[in-house]
């Protein structure tokens, strides 16, 4: 039997993305923080807290030893993008003799403001090489199976082709690029403008202000790019607008379901409900670069300022309203 590919993480997007890569002919050590809920679902094979009623493919072995993820053809490490640093470094031995690590979180470190591939390029051995995979993906439709399209980056476009390869399924399919600036943007700030998109929906100011905010978002998400190296042909595909347009219409994303409750009243903590929304985090990282560089960014600003309670829903609209009117291409 050939080697495995790892998968660190065993939420839902975790358990999606193995199932995923056992459809595509690989076994796959799927590695889980408790030992306890390990067990639990290599013995029930069903993953019931994140996807119930979703049969865990039989080329899965779930552990929670790490000592198991040495030796793979791959790692796909699948934690919140605010774990990502803490979960390389408790990984870091076995993880050196486990090939490329793929980042599928998709967020910026708070604190030191560090898109993840340069979290992970200080973490990791010297020369481990890093790629990162996102794009418009929703874990029970990949978990069961059903077409899906997300983009790999890697800095080595060999290593980048090599690994879409091996990763793609009947109904997994990954487009590959270089570009992992532009992929990793695209992933962190589409999940900050899903919760304004949100917001607009649960203040109920009609699907007119959302499709308007959208593209007002996008177009600020493509300076925010450019200023940072990524390539707009990046952010025009699956990693940045495919992304952008699934998780900001639907409540099945928790950022837009998160924006959903802050529009129609509730506090940052009532409307996070104890469910992870990366976009929260990220939106004063995201905020914060672009002063820095001075990029106008008011969509994400205005959504930094909510989640952070420094302001309020209505007085931020009317806010983003009451802006000088200019060139669109401006």
């Amino acid at each position: 039997m050939s080697a495995p590919i790892n998968v660190v993480g065993g939420g839902a997007w975790g358990t999606a993305l193995a199932n995923a890569a056992a459809s595509a002919g690989h076994p796959v050590t799927l590695w889980l923080r408790d030992p306890e809920a390990a067990a639990k679902l290599q013995a029930e094979r069903e993953n019931p807290r994140y996807l119930p009623g979703v049969p865990l493919h039989a080329s899965i072995h779930a552990t929670a030893r790490s000592e198991k993820l040495a030796g793979a053809r791959a790692t796909l490490l699948v934690v919140p993008a605010q774990t990502v640093r803490g979960v390389l470094k408790a990984l870091r031995d076995p993880l050196a003799s486990a090939g490329p690590v793929i980042l599928c979180a998709k967020g910026i470190e708070r604190g030191t403001d560090s898109f993840l591939s340069a979290v992970a390029a200080q973490v990791l051995p010297p020369g481990t090489p890093v790629a990162v995979l996102s794009g418009p993906s929703f874990a029970a439709d990949v978990a069961r199976g059903l077409p899906t399209a997300v983009t790999l980056a890697a800095a080595d476009p060999g290593l980048a082709a090599a690994l879409s390869t091996l990763l793609s399924g009947p109904s997994f399919r990954l487009y590959h690029t270089d570009d992992v600036r532009g992929v990793e943007i695209g992933g962190a700030g589409k999940n900050v403008l899903a919760i304004a998109c949100g917001i607009v929906a649960g203040s109920g100011l009609g699907e007119s202000a959302r499709a308007a905010l959208i593209a007002r978002a996008f177009a600020e998400l493509m300076r925010f790019a450019r200023a940072f190296g990524g390539r707009p042909e990046t952010l025009m595909g699956l990693s940045g607008l495919g992304d952008l347009v699934l998780t900001a219409s639907s409540p099945q994303s928790r950022n837009f379901a998160f924006g959903q409750r802050l529009g129609a009243g509730a506090s940052p903590a009532e409307a996070a409900g104890g469910k992870l929304a990366e976009g929260a985090f990220t939106a004063a990282a995201l905020a914060g670069l672009a002063a820095a560089r001075g990029i106008e960014m008011p969509v994400a600003q205005a959504v930094a300022a909510i989640v952070a309670g420094q302001a309020g829903v209505e007085d931020v609209i009317a806010g983003l309203l009451a802006r000088p009117l200019r060139g669109e291409t401006d």
